[in-house]
């Protein structure tokens, strides 16, 4: 009995066992027992051979038990449908093709490849059934198939990070590594577009194939290590990947210097490639990959994730879930959703097929109605609780994520930073709400390759043994900059000068060693007509690296190479000879004058005289009598004021006004002729022939250039001609130009740049002298090829030579001691002859005075003479009655007759206390006192006039005054 119930217990153990088996297979296959519930049946196309469909596979099967789980959605059933494409393109579009046609799918999840996508979307859009896949290629554009889901983040939405992480260690040129197919050349012009935004080249991109071998891996890798660039970005499968690292490591190429930057595939799946190979030759490698928080769900998750794994592949070596298995995750979730909200009155069956004969598979797929719906609804989806994060989906295309960045250490990565859209690169990121924002702006602590933690500079002197070529101009002259020689020995070739000894010193300053060899290039003006831009196009054409001398920095070079900061200040000027000596000149005396001013003065001179001759020619007899006696007074009086030698009295109140003005101008002019001319005899004085170069093309005069220089393009464009042009090599030929002149043979005038004319200047202080404008230049630079990474290090160690003390001993030791020359700085000389602007002030004070004198008589006259202007007379008989009145003489007799008997009276007393006191004498006044009897002209008597001339004795004056006016 009890056998018997053991027995019984057994078998009812084996067949709920084998009812549970069968139930599980039944979904697996897209079998349902549940016939009351309307069946979803969605196709699934993963490369069940790779660990990433395998992480997908488990993900999609906990996602629908998930949804099943819920008792509220007993109604829809979704049957998934697995098929296997095996890495295999023709696989996975004939999985699809069966998915479509004989089990009817609804959505397709997958293929996981971009090759294989590619055709299974344009099946979608053929039957309008939604194709969900996990591929990263920005080549599969969502915006040109209408019924393709992107369920993960594009390969090209990483480029931003990876160029912030470029830019915030200042490399200049990096080495893309990419796999040879569309998941590896879809990312190239996203990256090189971010590179580009922040000023970084793409100096070389390596292409390698999914199925090169181990020797394949190593030349390229050989060929790389022969560049400079030591910045690679690797965009590969971790299959291929590994073997790169592993011959990288036997290239010495994860040393110091070298910096590794893998893209978000490889980091995510890090841990599919063997430990062995990341601790031994990954060490230092910098990642980036899509950030997931964590969360409790997540754990719990995970968990799950690991007990299935092992149960559906027990025979497979354990794998961790990652991003991908994530996104397919919520994926599922996100068309469980979308199912849903369809309902179940929306499912319908698809259209009938077409029952024509000879139809091929494609054209007996059925368009499924279901389908349009699914997609409004998953084109534009948000899952707030997503285990990958905010899983977001717009208009088909999964919204990225905020980046992590890792440093590969040991067996596995250590978080080193962060990178947002909005805030770029961070140490921390702190979650605020639903905003990612960044703490600071700088990554952790960062161990490179060659457990290094000293940032590498991303380039290096190549290891194959070449030196720098440096290119030096040969021109036979101005040695001081650049001198070189060849031994005749041994041939090699030596730069002294400047130029070359600034390069020296700019070279030892820099942090590492850069060998290098002059090649000399012949600076000639015939036949070959070779200048400096020549020298420069080497560059241009490989022939040098470099290009070290007096070589000016212009933007024209400038497009073609890159120029250091500039070691020598530099612009352009002109040198001409200067006059004799004009102290032997008879007419000196006229030169403190401008023509102008002589002019304005004496005209003034012959005003005033004019203005105190109306005003005194009625009331003061010196100023009249004959017609031309008249005349002479006018031009005596004034002109004598020069010298202050004037002994006519002046009477009127408004001629003493007009004489204190124009005395004072007087003495200003005066004064300053008397300095002027002064100057001139006693200091001597360097005047150019020319004062612009303008004067030089008016007069057609010819102008000297050094030869090979770019001044000779500056003169065309400032319109000289050509013809007039001629070069030189040395400063004794321009000495010799110069002093020949443009009639014999030579030049008016040097024009080049500052450095060579102050070198002419220092030699030959006393015979030339540099003239105005100066037109400005960027200065001497060292010449390298475009995006050199050496120009910003030699530009900083530029700086670092030009402040410190070994420019002054450079400059000492090829130019000396600059003597004292004047104008040397290429200041424009000035006349020192004065013009009429330095005293138009005082001629427009003299001017406005004498005019209101003028103005003001006559005025009063023609109010004295009204009865003139009032007659009935015609106007030709005014104006003679007018002439008259003015030339006859004021009649002053009252107050003649007052004074003579005042006089008298004054003379009297004196002479009568003269005798009575003989004292009295010394203690008299100077002058006797004065009474003024002034007309309605502002007249006074005659002997009480303006007078400059000196008192004699006090009381003689004054009784031989008043004897003579009796």
């Amino acid at each position: 009995m009890h056998n018997t119930r053991c027995k019984f217990l057994v078998l009812f153990i084996q067949l709920v066992s084998i009812i549970s088996f069968c139930n599980y297979s039944r979904q697996i296959r897209g079998e349902d027992n549940n016939t009351s519930a309307v069946k979803v049946d969605v196709g699934i196309i993963l490369d069940l051979e790779t660990d990433v469909g395998r992480v997908m596979h488990i993900s999609i099967l906990l996602a629908l038990e998930d949804y099943h789980a819920n008792a509220s959605r007993g109604a829809i059933r979704i049957v998934p449908h697995l098929r296997d494409s095996k890495k295999d393109d023709v696989e996975a579009a004939s999985a699809a093709i069966y998915l479509l046609k004989h089990v009817k799918a609804q959505a397709i999840f997958g293929p996981q490849m971009s090759t294989q996508t590619d055709f299974v979307i344009d099946l979608g859009n053929r039957v309008k059934v939604p194709i969900i896949s996990p591929a990263t290629s920005p080549s599969l554009s969502v915006k040109e198939n209408p019924y393709f889901i992107r369920g993960a983040l594009p390969s090209s939405s990483q480029t931003k990070a990876i160029a912030e992480i470029v830019k915030n260690y200042y490399w200049r040129e990096v080495v893309v590594i990419y796999e040879d197919s569309p998941f590896g050349t879809g990312i190239l012009p996203y990256l090189t577009d971010a590179l580009l935004g922040i000023s970084t080249l793409v100096s070389y991109r390596s292409a390698i194939s999914p199925s090169a071998n181990d020797d394949q891996i190593f030349r390229e890798l050989y060929k790389l290590n022969t560049m400079q660039t030591r910045v690679f970005i690797v965009h590969l499968q971790p299959a291929v990947a590994s073997r790169l690292f592993l011959k990288a490591k036997e290239s010495g190429m994860m040393s110091r210097g070298y910096a590794w930057i893998i893209t978000d595939v490889l980091t995510s799946l890090l841990d599919t490639i063997d430990p062995l190979v990341i601790e031994s030759s990954m060490q230092g490698v910098l990642g980036v990959k899509p950030y997931v928080p964590r969360s409790n769900e997540l754990r719990s998750f995970t968990k799950r994730w690991r007990k299935r794994f092992r149960q559906e592949y027990p025979d497979t070596d354990q794998v961790e879930l990652n991003v991908f298995g994530l996104w397919a995750y919520d994926s599922i979730s996100a068309l469980t959703e979308a199912v849903e909200e369809v309902g179940t009155t929306a499912i319908q069956k698809s259209k009938e097929p077409d029952t024509r004969e000879n139809l091929t598979d494609l054209d007996a797929l059925e368009t499924s109605e279901v389908g349009s719906l699914l997609l409004e609804l998953m084109k534009n989806t948000e899952l707030k609780t997503g285990l990958s994060g905010e899983f977001h989906i717009i208009d088909g295309e999964l919204q990225p994520y905020p980046y992590e960045i890792v440093n590969i250490i040991g067996k596995g990565e250590r978080k080193v930073g962060f990178w947002t859209e909005k805030d770029g690169i961070s140490h921390k990121l702190k979650m605020n709400g639903k905003t990612a924002k960044a703490n600071n702006k700088q990554l952790g602590v960062i161990i490179w390759p060659g457990e290094s933690t000293i940032v590498p500079r991303g380039w290096e002197i190549p290891t194959s043994g070449k030196r720098l070529r440096v290119g030096v101009p040969v021109k036979g002259g101005m040695e001081q900059f650049i001198k070189v020689e060849r031994d005749p020995k041994t041939q090699a070739v030596t730069a002294t000068g400047f130029g070359p000894d600034v390069f020296e010193e700019v070279i030892r300053s820099l942090p590492y060693a850069v060998p290098y060899d002059f090649i000399p290039f012949q600076i000639t003006h015939r036949p070959t007509s070779q200048d400096y831009d020549d020298l420069v196009h080497k560059i241009t054409s490989k022939e040098y690296d470099a290009v070290v001398g007096d070589v000016t920095i212009l933007a024209s070079r400038s497009e073609d190479v890159d120029f250091t900061l500039p070691f020598s200040e530099s612009s352009i000027s002109a040198v001409v000879p200067v006059k004799n000596d004009d102290r032997k000149n008879a007419w000196i005396f006229l030169k403190p004058l401008k023509k102008e001013l002589w002019i304005t003065t004496g005209a003034f001179f012959v005003f005033i005289g004019f203005v105190v001759w109306v005003l005194e020619h009625r009331v003061n007899k010196e100023f009249r009598g004959p017609k031309r006696k008249q005349v002479g007074m006018i031009f005596w009086f004034s002109f004598s004021t020069l010298v202050f030698a004037h002994r006519e009295r002046v009477t009127s109140n408004l001629s003493r006004f007009v004489l204190i003005v124009w005395v004072f101008v007087v003495l200003v002019l005066t004064s300053s002729y008397t300095a002027s001319l002064t100057s001139m005899l006693t200091l001597q004085q360097l005047q150019p022939t020319i004062r612009d170069l303008n004067d030089l093309i008016k007069t057609g005069e010819y102008v000297g250039y050094q030869e090979g220089s770019f001044v000779k393009d500056v003169l065309k464009r400032m319109n000289f001609d050509n013809s007039k042009l001629r070069s030189y090599r040395t400063l004794e030929e321009y000495s010799d130009a110069l002093s020949r002149g443009s009639i014999n043979g030579g030049v008016g005038a040097i024009v080049d740049e500052m450095p060579y004319l102050r070198l002419l200047l220092n030699k030959y202080c006393r015979k030339y002298i540099m003239v105005g404008p100066m037109y400005k230049a960027a200065g001497f630079g060292f010449a390298f090829p475009k995006g050199s990474p050496l120009v910003p290090d030699v530009s900083r160690a530029v700086l670092k030579v030009v402040e410190g003390e070994v420019m002054n001993n450079i400059m000492q030791k090829w130019f000396g001691n600059e003597t004292h020359c004047p104008a040397q700085d290429g200041m424009a000389v000035t006349s020192d002859s004065l013009t009429v602007d330095s005293f138009k002030g005082l001629f427009l004070i003299a001017g406005v005075s004498a005019g209101s004198a003028l103005l003001l008589f006559f005025l009063i006259f023609l109010y004295h003479h009204r009865e003139i202007l009032a007659s009935n007379d015609s106007i030709r008989q005014k104006l003679f009655a007018i002439a008259k009145a003015f030339d006859e003489e004021k009649d002053n007799s009252n107050s003649t007759s007052e004074r003579t008997e005042t006089n008298e009276s004054q003379a009297a007393t004196l002479f009568a206390e003269t005798e009575a006191s003989p004292e009295v004498l010394p203690n008299l006044p100077s002058q006797s006192p004065e009474i003024r009897i002034s007309d309605g002209l502002g007249a006074s008597p005659e002997p009480e006039g303006f007078s400059t001339t000196e008192p004699g004795t006090p009381v003689q004056e004054t009784i031989i005054g008043t004897i003579e006016e009796r």
